[in-house]
């Protein structure tokens, strides 16, 4: 049970934390705000269904940006997955 409890907390700090980076990137023109921001709503929204609404609203008005997501994070499962073998 203190697992659980322990993931949820680093995944909602993890989720906030990229989402006040984004914030910081729509004025800051070296980070990516919109980026940080939905992978932020990605991470949050393993834990709050409004996040998660909000993330599948965003992803069917942008459809580009969510196919870079998947992009990224189809690269991301390879490369963790390649570092597993070894």
């Amino acid at each position: 049970m203190a697992h659980k409890q322990i993931r949820r907390i680093v995944v909602l700090i993890l989720g906030w934390v990229l989402i006040a980076l984004g914030v910081v990137g729509l004025f800051l023109p070296v980070l990516q705000g919109v980026l940080f921001i939905l992978l932020g709503l990605y991470v949050l929204s393993r834990e709050s269904v409004a996040a998660h609404r909000l993330l599948e609203r965003l992803r069917a008005r942008y459809p580009g940006v969510d196919a870079k997501l998947h992009g990224w994070r189809e690269r991301f499962h390879r490369s963790k997955r390649t570092r597993e073998e070894e």
